[in-house]
């Protein structure tokens, strides 16, 4: 039994409110003693979920965008339906639009596998499209084990040689994830949980909010808060960043909603590129930021910072290839680096920082990551898994086409023109979804 008051959630086990006050406090709360491990692409992250679902003894509850039918991602689905034959409790949750094309024939045999199947806003019938939020999207990736072994990042439950638009590829496309034990964990079980309720029953997380502040023991509660705050004051006046010592390795779990963590991930990058001194090297496929993350990358390049960004070179949206685009005069005029990554599909969220500080994630930098979806990403503070990640973006980078100020050279009404465009597209886009104010 866990202690500290509690109550029973959607499947009747107990939930600490202690759980819960991490979500309380919209920045990240570092915890050390976790181990981390970097998987590059589906064919390193489904073998090890399939290996820790193997093991599992109690529950397993996962989140994704994308759950295709198709022979890379079977190796998962058949470890479910294994630990269900086992007596393991198996939770899914399934965005309704990103998984839209493969419902009709995963889902069936998902439920006869005894594998309790939630579609987080189904779009089967021509009414859920006039429903409010549609465009609010689960966009987590994330998979958690018996509370103790999860994996978070951005790769969908896809082959890597497949794109739903464009078929079969010759070589995979560029994605990361990554696999942690530890004190983190539980706060990425905790996310599932949520998504699997606000899908199975139509809860929100008010709901799940007003649960914990209604619970007993009002003092046990308000003292569990109050540590996590002082946690938090405690890395503002310090910066998380710069924080030193600290026990290896620490990891951070963050998330983005519509609720009290509406611009947590926005800000925990801006923060570190503000405290960054030597490099930020950062991958987004879909990269359309804001005016404040503009301003933070490129004040780092005027201070001397390495600032490399590596984009899409071979886009499978063009309206998304051309809002990055759009920018690059001006990330370039303020001496930051531009990189195409030309050999497959891009689809890596991440972000390193200096040698120690890196975040790994499903959140792209765009409105509709940052504004509306639904995202989860993991921040690491530790050198070794910097080196790993450093690795792997250097080895893309060198197989990518830098982008130069001859390259952008366009007539400037052109390029006021495409601007104009794209950001009148964002607004509209935005204003559809309910998001008011300035981005």
């Amino acid at each position: 039994m866990r202690e500290g008051p509690s109550w029973l959630d959607e499947t009747g086990a107990t939930r600490s409110p202690e759980a819960w006050s991490w979500y309380l406090v919209p920045r990240p709360i570092f915890r050390g003693g976790n181990q981390t491990e970097l998987l590059r692409g589906g064919q390193a992250l489904f073998p090890a979920m399939a290996r820790a679902i193997a093991r599992a003894r109690h529950e397993i509850w996962l989140a994704t965008y994308i759950f295709h039918d198709d022979e890379a991602t079977r190796v998962v689905e058949q470890a479910l339906a294994h630990a269900v034959r086992r007596g393991v409790r198996v939770r899914l949750v399934i965005d309704g639009f990103g998984s839209h094309g493969s419902l009709s024939v995963i889902e069936p045999r998902l439920r006869a596998a005894g594998i309790a199947v939630a579609v987080f806003r189904p779009l089967s019938r021509w009414t859920h499209w006039l429903q409010p939020g549609q465009l609010r999207r689960l966009h987590m990736k994330l998979c958690v084990v018996d509370g103790e072994h999860g994996f978070v990042g951005g790769i969908n439950l896809i082959d890597d040689h497949l794109d739903l638009h464009h078929g079969r590829t010759e070589l995979p496309r560029l994605d990361f994830a990554v696999q942690v034990r530890g004190p983190v964990v539980p706060f990425m079980e905790q996310a599932v949980r949520a998504m699997w309720s606000r899908a199975w029953f139509g809860r929100d997380w008010q709901q799940e909010l007003r649960s914990l502040l209604l619970t007993e023991h009002p003092v046990k509660r308000m003292r569990a808060l109050v540590r996590q705050m002082r946690l938090t004051r405690r890395s503002q006046r310090q910066p998380a960043l710069l924080e030193e010592p600290f026990e290896p390795v620490q990891a951070a779990f963050v998330v983005r909603d519509n609720i009290r963590q509406r611009r947590t991930i926005e800000r925990v990058y801006i923060d570190a590129i503000r405290q960054a001194r030597e490099r930020i090297w950062l991958i987004s496929p879909y990269f359309y930021p804001g005016q404040d993350f503009r301003r933070a990358l490129c004040r780092a390049a005027r201070r001397g910072v390495q600032v490399r960004l590596l984009m899409q070179g071979k886009p499978d949206y063009r309206i998304a290839a051309m809002a990055a685009r759009v920018l690059y005069d001006e990330l370039l005029a303020c001496g930051v680096e531009i990189h195409e990554y030309t050999p497959a599909f891009l689809h890596a969220k991440v972000m390193l920082v200096d040698d120690g500080w890196a975040t790994v994630g499903s959140s792209n930098i765009d409105p509709i990551s940052l504004l509306l979806n639904l995202e989860a990403n993991l921040i690491v503070r530790d050198e070794a898994f910097g080196a790993d990640l450093a690795r792997e973006i250097g080895q893309a980078i060198a197989v990518s086409a830098p982008v130069t100020p001859q390259h952008t050279r366009r007539g400037r009404w052109l390029v006021w023109g495409q601007r104009a465009l794209v950001a009148w597209i964002a607004h509209v886009y935005l204003r559809i979804a309910g998001v008011t104010g300035r981005y």
